[in-house]
């Protein structure tokens, strides 16, 4: 998990975006580890003749690009040892000679070191500020510090530096020599770096990336040089690398044991069904019909404004606005919750059970729809049922089924009503903000969020809520794995691939609209399709899905969206939406709503039901809810007495 913090401004931060910290337990060999380098670390820093060519072409607009290029470049020269090592100035007599846990980094001396250093500060003096000239120039006098007394040649770096011995094997090997170590240097604590704030977001991001990178070197750089190790004396400081924990240390000892890994096993092309799965009539195929008795969401206690995103870009981020995000995305903010997903969900049942009336012992069943959970015992639906003091129920059992979750746990809720005659539960609920690091097409797109629906049987002889039910899952392998959470390949965050998500749901929307109208309304005339009041989407991202709709037919003031402040929240999005739709006065009386989701697992579904807004609760201020913790159960301690007593003995 990799959460946001709140400063003592009280603003969010992202650690993870500059404390490039890496789950190494994923890297089983050299090649996958330098892949993440690369992406993250290589592919968008310039190198010093990078740098020195721009300045030659006049390429620098203003201060602000040249510094970007700065940072990013003292990022990808330091990209070793700010992901795996820690580095410990030491007298060379103290030096351990044997150990393979020390190493000792041998290095080249920097080609055309002094001209890139003089052409990048000619240029800095030269170009014009782009928004603070005096914080712009405390970000360069940080950076160029580090710049102008970096010695080594950075694009022939070892991802594992020879240990002291390897290192000594060649006397004429060179190293980073001090000529004198105050232990006292000082740094910028962790605190400093998360409170570190400005009037742009662009240089707050800027100055946070120069505090953790003159970290990276806690002595006095003009003290520096290379060394030959024949040349070292033993009062002479060195730079010894430690790896930053034992995973990294691990890692290193399965590089260096070379344990081959397995080769995937390639998919099956896919194929369609031999014939379609017709769309579910709900009147038609089930006898007890559902009624939605309540409907209750809970949104994320924090805003997280594009703005928030800029001042946190990461170190792997291309350069974008607030504006781009928006334009790209539809979204201006989102929310995010410091409490758990559960609970979250929690609060959002015990909402919906009171607007409902009903009581937890009338609840015959509890469904949880989520891609976010990390409980798997108890199940998220077990541990509500518990919390609300249920006894028994028939069944309470958790539902992956990522943006298509209201429509696949209002099926499931439907066929267990025929079982149970009684009310069934259904929380759809998510938590992104601790899943997502650095990955920015996540991080733009995702937020916290929860609801809850109660779904009782409707009396005899009355209308039912849910007309018609439909789910779909599977596809091409690509549109499969369009989302990965967690995925290796990216520090196991969630990720997302754009071309495939669009691919996916413009085949499922196309295949709705299709049955939409080839069914009839609901008095048994016309097409469903034209009898739909209002379209609630999964609220994927808003202009990608605006676009799609007019594709299919679909007329822009037919849709609803409330993704601009509250971002994708996955199983939880449509519920969401439902509650703002009532809220915002555009569900205003009883409306047939048509529901469609899709997304992670190349799933997909809708439903078209009824939603009557006396039925829906709008949210309570958060100081005026019951503090959902109050109902959280107690930490419990476990001994072996307490094993032996459980079992008899």
């Amino acid at each position: 998990m990799k959460p946001f913090v709140l400063n003592r401004q009280g603003r969010l931060v992202f650690p993870s975006n500059f404390f490039p910290e890496l789950d190494f337990s994923v890297f089983d060999t050299l090649e996958q580890f330098e892949s993440v380098i690369e992406r993250d670390f290589e592919t968008k820093a310039p190198t010093g003749s990078d740098i020195l060519k721009r300045v030659q072409s006049a390429a620098y607009p203003t201060r602000l690009e040249l510094l970007r290029d700065l940072a990013l470049n003292l990022l990808w020269v330091n990209r070793y040892a700010i992901t795996m090592y820690v580095k410990r100035p030491a007298r060379w007599q103290d030096v351990p000679r044997t150990r393979d846990d020390v190493f000792l980094p041998v290095l080249t001396p920097w080609e055309e070191g002094e001209k890139k250093v003089a052409a990048v500060e000619s240029a800095y003096r030269s170009l014009p500020a782009r928004w603070d000239a005096s914080l712009e120039d405390a970000i360069f006098d940080a950076l160029f510090g580090l710049f102008r007394h970096r010695r080594h040649q950075a694009t022939d770096l070892p991802a594992i530096p020879p240990t002291v011995k390897e290192a000594l094997s060649d006397p004429s090997n060179r190293t980073y020599h001090l000529r004198q170590h105050d232990p006292d240097y000082p740094v910028h604590s962790t605190q400093a770096i998360l409170d570190c704030e400005g009037p742009v977001p662009e240089l707050e991001a800027l100055s946070r990336w120069a505090m953790v990178l003159q970290n990276q070197h806690p002595w006095e750089r003009a003290q520096s040089r290379l060394a030959p190790l024949s040349e070292l004396r033993g009062d002479d400081f060195v730079i010894l690398y430690r790896p930053r924990s034992p995973e990294v240390m691990g890692f290193i000892e399965r590089v260096r044991a070379g344990r081959p890994r397995p080769a995937p096993r390639p998919a099956r092309p896919a194929s369609p069904p031999v014939k379609p799965y017709p769309p579910l009539q709900v009147a038609k195929r089930f006898a007890v019909q559902p009624r939605i008795e309540a409907l209750a969401a809970v949104n994320g206690e924090h805003e997280c404004t594009n703005e928030d995103l800029i001042r946190n870009t990461a170190f792997n981020w291309s350069p974008m606005s607030a504006e781009e995000i928006r334009e790209k995305t539809g979204i201006e903010s989102r929310r995010y919750t410091e409490r758990s997903l559960e609970e979250i969900s929690l609060e959002a049942a015990e909402i919906a059970l009171a607007k409902s009336g009903r009581k937890p012992e009338e609840i015959g069943a509890v469904l949880f729809c989520s891609c976010t959970s990390t409980r798997l015992i108890p199940s998220v639906a077990t541990w509500i049922s518990g919390q609300l003091g249920m006894l028994q129920t028939h069944a309470s059992c958790d539902i992956v089924a990522a943006c298509a979750g209201l429509p696949y746990g209002l099926s499931e809720a439907v066929r267990l009503l025929q079982e149970v005659e009684r009310p069934v539960l259904l929380v759809c609920a998510e938590k992104f903000s601790d899943k997502i690091g650095t990955v920015r097409t996540s991080r733009m797109i995702f937020g916290d969020g929860a609801a809850a629906l109660v779904v009782g049987p409707a009396p005899l002889g009355t209308q039912t809520d849910v007309e018609v039910l439909q789910t779909y899952a599977s596809g091409p392998v690509s549109e499969v794995n369009s989302i990965i959470w967690p995925n290796p390949e990216f520090d196991n965050n969630i990720t997302v691939f754009g071309p495939e998500v669009k691919s996916l749901a413009q085949r499922y929307l196309k295949q709705m609209i299709g049955e939409l109208s080839e069914l009839p309304g609901p008095d048994g005339t016309g097409r469903l399709l034209d009898a739909v009041d209002l379209v609630v989407p999964h609220q994927a991202n808003k202009t990608m899905v605006s676009k799609m709709a007019a594709a299919v037919g679909l007329a822009q003031d037919r849709l609803y969206f409330n993704i601009e402040r509250v971002g994708n929240a996955s199983s939880a999005s449509i519920p969401l939406a439902i509650r703002d739709a009532v809220r915002d006065g555009v569900i205003d009386r009883p409306m047939l709503i048509f529901a469609p989701g899709f997304g992670a697992g190349a799933v997909g579904g809708y439903a078209v039901l009824r939603i009557d807004p006396a039925i829906v609760a709008l949210e309570q201020p958060l100081a005026a809810r019951a503090p959902a913790a109050a109902a959280v159960e107690r930490p419990v301690t476990t001994s072996s007495e307490d094993v032996r007593k459980a079992f008899g003995d």
